[in-house]
């Protein structure tokens, strides 16, 4: 059963309509016969290549039947009319099926079938069909068009006046890039009457000071709205000067935008009459709607196909010119701009337009999400991706519905402006607090990580680091590399400059001697230019933008922050030092900062009338931390695309049948034991070191001397329910080297876990080499994570991992490599030999594809994974599996 079987889903169409997709049973039978008996006689003629009215009949029939599991037949639904119909029947192969596909008329070139047969294709591949077959007649050029723009392989055989069409229903990368373009046109669409209504409706603003609802009246009016205003109360003629109407159905217009500010018992019953006098979209902000109330909500507004953003929510704003709305009940009116905002807690939306205010940085689009029933930050990626204002998108997410979809987007947006996130709920605390807020699953940090490092979101640990950061993304270019040349006019600043830069992972150089005398040239005598460079406190202003501009313009470095303080020196000859650095008559090549420790606010931009903006820090820890981030966002800009690894030699098929096999045994799920661990492990050619299971002693005997014969060491681990740590628990035996040592060591581990224990594992001992650890965490909202980093008894006390969302692409297996603490025990430390690491390459793609395979994969724990320069095996696994359904995160569907 797919998700589309479980339950109705809601899904955009490219015209940005919602429709309801569900499966089609015996009670539609009526609904399937009046939607061919309304077409008209050419579309019969192409659908059933007859116009007869027998063939509607027997559809309508097999409909009815609903031969399950070989057939399945998918309904799209406006306002419970049917509009759409696709339906695929196994053939005796198994592994094709027989597809057609049917549209009311009317609902021609809106998407409804290609909406249809994604979510067909989902239920075929779910039920183990790799490919549709369908015969169309050649001149239905419609249909013919719908196949091939499906973004899936589309072979076509001609006979004679038809056409039988071939569908491989593989989701590789064109097929998924093509459902994402479709869901952005849809998405942008329908956030329209949102985002800019020409028509708005404030629900619930009371006529005494003080309503929510009355100060985004207010807003609204005196932020010179583009549009009509009105409010809805059932006595007022007019609220803080604008004509109120007794309810939305007496608005002169219907408006496609309602704001609604009621209480939470009566939010439902607002949206429902909202609905019914044809809203778009609804921006409700009350807040504390009961679970009940919720899906109340929700069903309004899906019933009507209204997006909607909240509840709980401070409300949204658009200050571009042709649309001037400011639906918040914030203290002041948002400025244009080009800074997409969108938040899920008010008050860091508060914080955030503050702070850009002050920058002087306008919005294009602030969002308020609240608690996220439907619109979220996904959706406003592609609403800035597409608005032609937005060049920063600024985000704050408590929670994510749909983290994989959001990793695609953001990936995809992120190449063409900067997407900045707070990283929230850190800590258990702020996990709690933000899952008590958004009423959603808040995630563990390092998944959170993994998402935003993996698609290019530069995520800060608080809002002042977003806001530093923005004010130089915002003003200027991105360093090329890590490499700072810090200049001060006094030792002991630029000395704390330099560290700061080193604590945010940037380079102070040795400055190379040839630039270092033409520094030197530049500047007062007693001048040092190492890097740090001292102009001294005796410098000019000429001399401090000479200096700046040849150390922007050279290849040395990457960027120049520059520390000033004032000095007496400086007051009395009248010389302006902060002039000097935003007088370049343009703009320089490489970033230019400044940190004023005398500045009373943390970061401002200085205007430069020939270079536009510079700016300014009070602290240089805040500078050199939004220089890292820059630099970090070049090198992501500057690495090609990774790619997963084909790996033909994987049994995928055998792996899930293991899979389903083993949760058949054990409906719960559990821990596999060895051989089952082993069989599975072996479907992705994942290497371990031999073992023999054993159940007694005298097996345990003779698996060491099938081992390793006579006199060989080996290694004994006893297995049971509840022996999972090994060492913890004192389940094992290291170098026994006979049969009486073998012999005592079992008797041991028998006298300590009686019954517990199944039975013992013997291995040989290994070779010496880097102890690693390896292993997949299936989060529930996120899907597989693969975690590495050093492995043995010390995995989890040292913590030195690095994490990555599955599937993993090259790229991605570099970083894992790389990024934790004892990498460079991997590559050959203090002269040992390096590891292989195209074997720990081949690993963690293989990992990869096992969890990426299987969603009831529920942890796996290769620990600890032996690399030495002669290969790679793992001397322990656990694998523990859950009943779990796949649900496609990329296919289109409503919160």
């Amino acid at each position: 059963m797919t998700g589309i079987q479980e339950a109705p889903v809601h899904a955009l169409l490219t015209d940005g309509t919602t429709v309801r997709i569900r499966q089609a049973g015996p009670a539609d039978r009526d609904e399937v016969l009046r939607l061919y008996q309304e077409m008209s006689p050419e579309n019969l003629r192409l659908r059933f290549f007859t116009v007869g009215p027998a063939s509607a009949r027997q559809a309508a029939d097999r409909v009815a039947a609903g031969k399950q599991p070989e057939y399945c037949a998918l309904a799209a639904e406006d306002g419970g009319r049917l509009v759409g119909l696709a339906e695929y029947e196994i053939l005796p192969t198994g592994s094709t099926a027989d597809l057609s596909v049917a549209v009311a008329d009317g609902w021609h070139h809106r998407g409804v079938a290609t909406l249809l047969l994604e979510h067909l294709a989902d239920a075929a591949r779910a039920a183990g069909v790799t490919a549709f077959s369908a015969d169309a007649l050649c001149e239905n050029h419609d249909v013919l068009k719908v196949f091939h723009d499906l973004g899936l392989r589309v072979t076509r055989h001609f006979e004679g006046p038809e056409v039988r069409c071939i569908v491989e229903l593989t989701e590789d990368e064109r097929y998924l890039s093509a459902v994402e373009a479709r869901a952005r046109v849809a998405d942008v669409i329908s956030l329209q009457p949102l985002l800019r209504p020409g028509t708005v409706a404030v629900i619930g603003a009371g006529r005494t000071p003080g309503s929510v609802g009355r100060a985004i009246l207010r807003n609204i009016a005196t932020g010179s709205y583009t549009g009509r205003v009105f409010a809805v109360h059932p006595e007022a003629q007019a609220i803080a000067g604008v004509h109120a109407c007794p309810s939305v159905a007496d608005v002169p217009l219907a408006p496609e935008l309602a704001v609604v500010a009621v209480p939470a018992a009566a939010v439902a019953q607002v949206a429902e009459e909202c609905g019914k006098a044809g809203v778009g979209a609804l921006l409700v902000v009350s807040a504390g709607l009961d679970p009940h109330q919720a899906q109340d909500l929700m069903r309004a507004c899906r019933r009507h196909g209204m997006r909607l953003v909240g509840p709980n929510c401070l409300g949204l704003a658009n200050p571009e010119p042709g649309v001037r709305l400011d639906a918040t009940f914030a203290a002041r009116h948002p400025g244009p701009g080009s800074a997409g905002v969108a938040v899920q807690s008010g008050g860091v939306g508060i914080a955030l337009l503050d702070g850009l205010a002050r920058l002087g940085i306008g919005v294009s689009t602030f969002v308020s999400l609240g608690d996220k029933y439907d619109v979220s930050g996904n959706d406003m990626l592609q609403w800035w991706e597409s608005d032609g204002h937005t060049d920063l998108a600024l985000l704050h997410l408590e929670s994510f519905g749909n983290p994989r979809a959001f990793s695609r987007t953001a990936r995809r947006v992120a190449r063409s402006m900067p997407v900045l996130t707070v990283d929230a709920g850190r800590s258990e605390a702020g996990r709690r607090a933000a899952a008590s807020h958004t009423a959603a699953a808040a995630t563990r940090t390092m998944t959170r990580q993994a998402l935003f490092t993996q698609a290019g979101v530069t995520a800060t640990r608080t809002i002042g680091e977003l806001l530093d950061t923005a004010a130089l993304l915002h003003s200027q270019p991105l360093p090329t590399g890590t490499r700072v040349a810090v200049v001060g006019n006094a030792g002991g600043a630029g000395v704390l400059a330099a560290d700061a830069c080193a604590d945010a992972g940037l380079l102070v150089p040795r400055l190379p001697a040839d630039l270092v005398g033409e520094l030197l040239s530049l500047l007062p005598d007693g001048a040092t230019a190492t890097n740090p460079v001292d102009v001294t406190a005796a410098v000019r202003e000429e001399q401090l933008d000479a200096c700046v501009g040849l150390l922007a313009r050279h290849g040395a470095v990457d960027a120049v922050l520059v520390s000033l303080v004032p000095t007496a020196v400086a007051a009395a000859t009248g010389e302006d030092l902060v002039r000097a650095l935003t007088s370049a008559p343009g703009p320089l090549p490489r970033p230019v900062v400044a940190v004023l420790p005398g500045q009373a606010a943390r970061v401002e931009l200085l205007p430069a009338p020939g270079a536009g903006t510079v700016p300014a820090y009070s602290d240089a820890e805040d500078a050199a931390r939004a220089l890292a981030h820059a630099a970090a966002r070049h090198g992501w800009l500057s690495r090609l695309p990774g790619a997963v690894a084909e790996l033909p030699d994987v049994d995928t098929a055998h792996a899930k049948d293991l899979a389903a096999a083993f949760l058949v045994r054990n409906p719960e799920g559990g821990w596999l034991d060895p051989t089952e661990t082993a069989e599975l492990l072996g479907c992705y050619g994942i290497p371990q070191i031999p073992w023999v299971w054993a159940r007694d002693e005298d097996e345990a005997v003779a698996a060491a001397e099938r081992l390793t014969g006579p006199g060989g060491r080996v290694v004994m681990k006893a297995y049971g329910p509840g022996l999972l740590h090994k060492s913890e628990q004192h389940a094992l035996h290291l170098d026994l080297q006979n049969a009486a040592q073998v012999r005592a060591a079992h008797r041991d581990l028998t006298n300590r876990f009686g019954d517990r224990m199944t039975g013992v594992v013997v291995q040989p001992l290994a070779e010496r080499g880097t102890e690693l650890f390896a292993g997949v965490v299936q989060d529930e909202v996120f899907g597989p994570l693969v975690v590495f980093g050093l492995g043995g008894t010390a995995t989890e006390l040292l913590a030195d991992q690095a994490a990555r969302l599955a599937p993993l692409t090259d790229l991605d297996v570099h970083d894992l490599l790389t990024s934790p603490r004892c990498s460079p025990l991997l590559f050959g430390y203090a002269g040992s030999p390096a590891t292989d690491l195209a074997g720990l390459e081949q690993l963690l793609h293989r990992l990869s594809r096992m969890a990426s395979d299987l969603p009831q994969l529920a942890e796996a724990d290769l620990n600890p994974v032996l690399s030495g320069p002669r290969g790679v095996t793992t001397l322990d696994v656990r694998l523990r599996l859950v009943p779990r359904r796949f649900h496609d995160p990329y296919l289109r569907r409503l919160r």
